[in-house]
C-alpha cells in the first residue's frame, strides 16, 4: 500500500530519488503517463494486473485500444538503484512538464509523480469538489 505525499527534486539525468517507505516494496516498477498531468509509478506486478482487465475487453472497442496505447506506449520498466532512484525518460519528464520540484505521492495501489506547483493547483481546483466527489462514488459502487 502506498500512501503519503513527499517532496523531493528531479536530479540532473532525470535521476528521481523514491521515498524510502516506497522504494524497497518492489524491485520492478513500470512508470508510464498517468491521468491530469502527472506520471503513473506501478509495481511491475500491478501493471500488467491493470492492463489485463483492460485488454479483457474486446479490441474493436475504440476506447479501450486508446486506453491500452496511453498506458504501455509511453511506459518504461524502471528499478531503483542502490541510492533509491530511479531513471525518468525525458519523454516523461516533458509530458508530466516535470520541472525541479516534485511530489512523489502514494496513492494505494500506485505511486503519483507530479510536477510540484501542477500538484497544488489540481488540488486546490479538486478541494471544494471532495464532498461531492465522495458522494458520486458511493452512490455508483452501490448501483
Amino acid at each position: 500500500m502506498f500512501i503519503g505525499r513527499y517532496y523531493h527534486r528531479l536530479e540532473s539525468k532525470g535521476r528521481l530519488s523514491l521515498p524510502k517507505t516506497f522504494r524497497h516494496q518492489q524491485p520492478n516498477w513500470v512508470l508510464t503517463r498517468g491521468f491530469e498531468g502527472c506520471l503513473f509509478l506501478l509495481p511491475f506486478k500491478e501493471f500488467e494486473k491493470n492492463l489485463s482487465l483492460i485488454a479483457a475487453q474486446t479490441f474493436t472497442n475504440k476506447n479501450q485500444r486508446e486506453l491500452t496505447r496511453l498506458l504501455t506506449n509511453d511506459a518504461k520498466e524502471v528499478k531503483p538503484d542502490s541510492l533509491g532512484r530511479i531513471s525518468v525518460p525525458d519523454y516523461l519528464i516533458t509530458q508530466a512538464g516535470l520541472d525541479k520540484q516534485v511530489v512523489i505521492v502514494g496513492s494505494f495501489q500506485y505511486i503519483e509523480i507530479w510536477d510540484q506547483d501542477k500538484y497544488h493547483q489540481h488540488l486546490d481546483a479538486l478541494s471544494p469538489d471532495a464532498e461531492k466527489i465522495a458522494e458520486q462514488i458511493v452512490i455508483e459502487s452501490k448501483s
